[in-house]
């Protein structure tokens, strides 16, 4: 699957791409728990686009610029009106 392929709404994504851009962390508290959960913000590209991917916790770690990365099982959803890719609790993100 290519960047250009991702639409909102879409499930079971699997896709391997670049990493060009990596935010900083921030923390966020959790909706449901009394806990704080870190967030990052990158941006990975193949030959077709790019996507902004949303890193937590020890991805965050994981993930650096100019690593290729594969995400398996995940998700597209629309976030203030920009697409973007989740590994979310059933998915897996790998550093190739």
């Amino acid at each position: 699957m290519n960047v250009k392929d991702l639409r909102n709404g879409m499930k079971r994504v699997s896709i391997e791409a670049k990493v060009i851009e990596k935010g900083n962390p921030r923390e966020v508290m959790s909706r449901y728990k009394d806990e704080t959960y870190r967030v990052a913000d990158a941006v990975i590209a193949d030959e077709t686009g790019s996507i902004k991917l949303t890193l937590w916790n020890e991805q965050i770690d994981q993930v650096n610029v100019d690593d290729t990365v594969k995400i398996e099982n995940g998700y597209v959803t629309s976030f203030k009106g920009e697409i973007q890719l989740n590994v979310g609790k059933f998915g897996k993100l790998t550093v190739e």
